[in-house]
């Protein structure tokens, strides 16, 4: 049992006599025991924070060709990350060397979201609708879910391809798809940027830096 003694002398300096005075005696277990109930209290509550990890499905390799799902190219948005965040760039529809535009952009609500939103407004819409219906209970979670998935995949629908280097950082792709999410669009992809692309942001990026 933990506790502090304290003995009392009977002389002062001087030879003059005091009063003895009595042991004081303080037992610290009660303390001890509150020290481990308000630990394994804090052990017990607090909250560990757990590994997250982003799960990406891709689609089934097809050897095929005919198999594949062919998608319309005025319906394809590409995202082109490079190497810093800065380095952002997107382009619409087929990708041509000569006469393809990259324009720059940003994750911010005026940047890659606002040309989202814009290629998908019809989706958004609908989604809109939808929602509301579930918010009032009109329809079901499962209905929902279900009528969800057939409009955001519908054929009509616009595509978006996120397109990487080795050096590009991971945090803009998740970047990349938060927006995604965000704007409802649910065709996508993610591939490798291809050699001419890559080259044109390189340069592109020169161009930004000498001017």
């Amino acid at each position: 049992m933990a506790e502090i003694i304290d003995g009392g002398g009977s002389e002062s300096k001087g030879g003059k006599k005091r009063p003895k005075k009595g042991h004081v005696h303080l037992d610290m277990t009660p303390m001890v025991d509150l020290a481990f109930l308000l630990l394994t209290f804090f052990i017990l509550a607090t909250s560990l924070n757990k590994p997250k990890a982003l799960e990406i499905i891709y689609p089934k390799e097809v050897e095929d060709i005919e198999e594949k799902t062919k998608l319309a190219d005025e319906l394809a948005t590409t995202l082109l990350i490079g190497e810093d965040d800065e380095d952002l760039f997107y382009y619409l529809g087929k990708y041509r060397p000569d006469t393809t535009e990259l324009i720059q952009t940003n994750f911010s609500k005026d940047g890659f979201r606002k040309v989202l939103l814009e290629r998908n407004e019809k989706i958004n819409e609908q989604v809109k609708v939808l929602k509301g219906k579930l918010a009032t209970k009109e329809i079901s979670d499962s209905l929902y879910k279900a009528t969800y998935g057939k409009i955001v995949n519908d054929s009509l629908a616009p595509f978006v391809i996120v397109k990487t280097i080795d050096e590009s950082k991971w945090r803009n792709v998740v970047n990349a798809i938060d927006e995604l999410n965000i704007t409802n669009v649910k065709k996508r992809a993610i591939v490798d940027m291809a050699e001419t692309e890559a080259i044109a942001v390189r340069q592109k990026v020169a161009d930004m830096k000498n001017q």
